[in-house]
């Protein structure tokens, strides 16, 4: 014998409950809890109307003195807009009928729901006691101060809280027209579907602005983050590019030291074992060394990335970058002060790069200018700077925008060595990069 146990509806929680219910059920659920929501719950809470942020583009074109104060427009309108209804009101309690009209209007500066609810009472107020000239239940005063409500209120909310707004408009009509009789009055005509048109109308036109509002916020959102990206990646580029060429300059250090720890033992007649395994355990850690800096340059490696057959270049083969550069039409100049020597090959690597990028730089952007290639060999480490004049015909000349890697390259360069870099505009309109990258000095006792 099987027992069949049913579970009473008082047994289930709330939420339980109402999932059993019909779709229909739920939607009707819903829409009443966005109305309550929306304009009951702190129906009357103060939210006062910020002043507009005055960035666009017709703001631009305004004085600098009426632009300070353009950004209360939309109050100076609204406050324009509450006498209008004060003006349009009649009947015998005219005065108060009209400031009952043009109250709404202004409190929707600060309180836009409750200045709703105002209006629907003021509506029916001036129904009952103004004069409707010949129109049911809508007195003129009355057009003005709703119309001009649920406009601001719209413009202020969001576009399901003015749905629900010209859904009770449209409920008050018709009970209006339904189950009142306008007063003292046999010959009238009803004015609640004309003023739902309107609405309707106003009330979409807002919507929309709403829709394309959102749509502007979230692509440039997606510009933001875009944009972001994009210097991200351009970082982790550059960052790829100096760990390739820092590759071959460290490889060949190690190189050196494995073969100086093989070869050093033969260099002297019957050595000590110990100094054999010292040397030993020395190329044995180089070649490890190697072996680890080829595997993490592997994972940074691109797929479509060659090894260069040349070495990477140092100071001394800048006369042929800068030949290259004059090939090109930059009349450039090399000025080098300061006692010559010999440097770190990656402090000498990173100077080269910094210039060839810094002339690109030029010739991408000042086409036709000249250039300046300042190399100061000083005792705490090497000075650059690198500066083009202005564009000759700047008018006539249109620059080739770059990729905008060339700083963020330098940049990462001059942080790797600890060093100091300034980029920026000339007084003449040129362009100027100096950079200082320090270099340790090496005493004689520790040489």
């Amino acid at each position: 014998m099987t027992e069949t146990t049913h579970a009473h509806p008082a047994a289930l929680s709330p939420g339980d409950w109402a999932k059993t219910r019909s779709p229909e059920y739920r939607l009707a659920r819903n829409a009443l809890r966005g109305l309550r929501h929306d304009l009951i719950h702190n129906a009357f809470a103060c939210r006062p109307l910020p002043r507009r942020e005055m960035n666009g583009r017709l703001a631009r074109l305004l004085p600098a003195r009426l632009r300070e104060h353009a950004g209360w427009a939309p109050h100076a309108l609204i406050v324009a807009l509450a006498p209008l209804a004060f003006g349009v009101s009649d009947g015998s309690f005219s005065v108060i009928l009209g400031l009952l009209a043009g109250i709404p209007i202004l409190m929707t500066l600060v309180r836009p729901v409750g200045a709703f609810w105002l209006s629907m009472g003021a509506t029916v107020i001036s129904a009952l006691f103004g004069n409707t000239w010949g129109d049911w239940p809508w007195s003129p005063a009355s057009i003005v101060c709703h119309l001009t409500v649920l406009t601001v209120v719209a413009l202020r909310t969001r576009p399901r809280t003015a749905a629900w707004m010209w859904v009770i408009t449209a409920l008050y009509g018709g009970l209006a027209e339904t189950l009142l009789d306008p007063p003292g009055a046999y010959d009238y005509s009803t004015n609640t579907a004309p003023l739902l048109v309107y609405s309707a109308l106003i009330l979409l036109c807002v919507a929309v602005w709403h829709i394309r509002r959102s749509a502007e916020e979230e692509v440039t959102a997606q510009q933001t983050v875009t944009a972001h990206e994009r210097s991200r990646r351009t970082l982790l580029e550059e960052r790829t590019t100096i760990a390739r060429e820092l590759h071959d300059v460290v490889a060949h250090h190690m190189s050196v030291v494995a073969i100086q720890a093989e070869a050093a033992p033969y260099r002297v007649e019957n050595p000590p074992p110990e100094l054999e395994r010292a040397f030993a355990t020395i190329r044995e850690n180089a070649v490890a060394a190697l072996t680890e800096l080829r595997r993490v340059l592997g994972v940074v490696r691109a797929e479509d990335y060659e090894a260069p057959d040349a070495p990477q270049p140092t100071l001394a083969d800048l006369d042929a970058l800068l030949a290259n550069v004059r090939d090109t039409g930059l009349d450039v100049e090399k000025v080098v002060t300061g006692a010559v020597r010999e440097l770190p090959q990656g402090v000498e690597l990173s100077a080269y790069r910094i210039v060839q990028e810094a002339l690109s730089n030029s010739l991408r952007h000042a086409p036709g200018a000249s250039a300046r290639v300042e190399i100061g060999y000083v005792l705490g480490g090497l000075g650059l700077r690198i500066v083009n004049g202005p564009v000759p015909a700047p008018n006539l000349v249109k620059p080739s925008p770059g990729a905008g890697h060339g700083v963020t390259g330098m940049r990462e360069r001059v942080t790797m060595l600890n060093g100091e870099m300034t980029a920026g505009p000339t007084d003449d309109g040129g362009y100027e990069v100096a950079v200082f990258l320090p270099v340790a000095s090496v005493n004689e006792g520790d040489a």
